[in-house]
């Protein structure tokens, strides 16, 4: 009876600790967050990518107190920063604006982007979907996405054609396929490659309406990707309406965390995003800055649709023979 006593005594004190360790992880997380918290975005500052972080972060430091702060880690295509993510401890501190290049494309492009999109990150929410729009300069005679397809049938591989991401690339072998033959030049940002088309020495821009709609009445759009004109681009068609049917593609935002970050600031991080999105004032500041209402999924729907973005991706990538830089 004794050493029943003194086991059932040595197992009590064993437990203290545990549970006094399990109460501490319970508390610092029921205060979270403490101290300010890092989202990496993965592009060069202006991208439409961090346009958006950018956004989100300012709602988030209001809404929950502490300071959240965006930093830019371009490089790669964007696996330098998402690496970084990847890597970083999992206790809601660091944060990545996960895109469609980083966590879709990337993994079809490149041998060993240097993270697992799906094994590394926990989704937390779809924030954004990103049209895209095609646009030539200032002293640009192409007038209309048709003037465009017609002079480049005429002189194949001569109309120089600004690349700043992956999906402009994409988009750019989506246009090949249709018979449109562009020249691209792949650029590390939107700021270089507007910089260059402003400047003359490219003729096109394929760039996210979000970058685009910042020098509206320098340079002239010619279409859209989404499948109905743009609130937020008057009297710019769409690809669809000017014979290229079917010729729809967004890219998309969604907030994420690595891998194994605690259920609970996963649900508190989620939650106060999706009141966020909710506002009126921020679909309003989405549509002003060109971006598109991202569908409302759980959890285990984003985790589905992501699985599916990604085999989607690989197949158009492979498909159009596409290569990493």
């Amino acid at each position: 009876m004794k050493f029943k006593i003194r086991r059932q005594l040595i197992s009590l004190a064993a437990a203290v600790p545990l549970m006094a360790a399990i109460g501490l992880a319970q508390a610092q997380h029921g205060d979270y967050p403490n101290r300010p918290v890092k989202i990496i975005v993965a592009y060069p500052a202006g991208q439409s990518t961090d346009i958006a972080t950018r956004y989100f972060a300012n709602k988030l430091s209001q809404a929950m107190g502490q300071s959240f702060v965006v930093e830019n880690k371009p490089g790669a295509s964007g696996n330098i920063g998402t690496t970084l993510a990847a890597r970083a401890t999992p206790d809601g501190y660091t944060l990545v604006m996960g895109a469609n290049g980083t966590h879709a494309m990337n993994p079809a492009l490149f041998d060993n982007p240097g993270f697992d999109a799906e094994k590394d990150f926990e989704p937390i929410v779809l924030t954004a979907l990103i049209p895209f729009a095609i646009s030539t300069g200032p002293n640009s005679n192409i007038s209309s996405l048709n003037d465009l397809i017609a002079s480049a049938r005429k002189q194949p591989g001569k109309i120089d054609t600004a690349l700043p991401s992956v999906t402009a690339q994409l988009i750019f072998e989506m246009l090949k396929q249709r018979d449109v033959p562009l020249f691209p030049v792949k650029f590390k940002g939107s700021a270089d490659s507007m910089t260059a088309l402003l400047g003359g020495h490219v003729h096109v821009l394929i760039d996210t309406v979000a970058a685009t709609r910042n020098q509206l009445g320098k340079i002239k759009p010619l279409a859209v990707t989404t499948a109905a004109p743009m609130v937020s681009m008057p009297g710019v068609k769409t690809a669809n309406e000017q014979g290229l049917p079917n010729f729809t593609i967004s890219a998309w935002n969604a907030l994420m965390a690595p891998k194994g970050v605690p259920a609970d600031i996963h649900a508190k991080l989620a939650a106060e995003m999706r009141k966020i999105i909710d506002l009126p004032e921020t679909q309003k500041a989405l549509t002003d800055l060109g971006f598109e209402r991202a569908p409302v999924m759980s959890n285990a729907e984003l985790n589905a649709w992501l699985r599916d973005e990604r085999r989607n991706y690989h197949q158009i990538v492979k498909t159009a023979q596409m290569k990493p830089e």
